[in-house]
């Protein structure tokens, strides 16, 4: 098994979800632009100013997608993006940890 580009093994469970994937990509790239942007920032607005109860599921949603990206655009970024990607969730999941913190 290797990645198509000749570069390192691609797992199985990677082409699995990639596989899977695929047709939500697709519908995320044949939808307009800021689509994705304004998914992020609504999610993004619901975990600053939302109660609670509404902000924490945002931000792990948002978590999740970025995760998500993340995990699929991974063999494809280099080292400062890769850390930044790593960064970016872990400080949406300490601000969600947070929020359930402070009420």
């Amino acid at each position: 098994m290797s990645s198509p580009s000749g570069g390192q093994p691609v797992s199985s469970m990677r082409q699995r979800l990639t596989k899977i994937s695929y047709p939500y990509v697709a519908k995320l790239h044949a939808a307009p632009k800021l689509t994705l942007p304004g998914i992020t920032l609504v999610l993004a607005l619901a975990g600053v100013f939302a109660p609670v109860v509404v902000a924490v599921p945002a931000l792990v949603l948002l978590a999740l997608l970025l995760g998500w990206l993340a995990f699929l655009s991974w063999p494809a970024v280099t080292g400062g993006p890769k850390f930044l990607r790593v960064f970016s969730i872990i400080l949406i999941l300490f601000f969600a940890v947070s929020r359930i913190a402070n009420g």
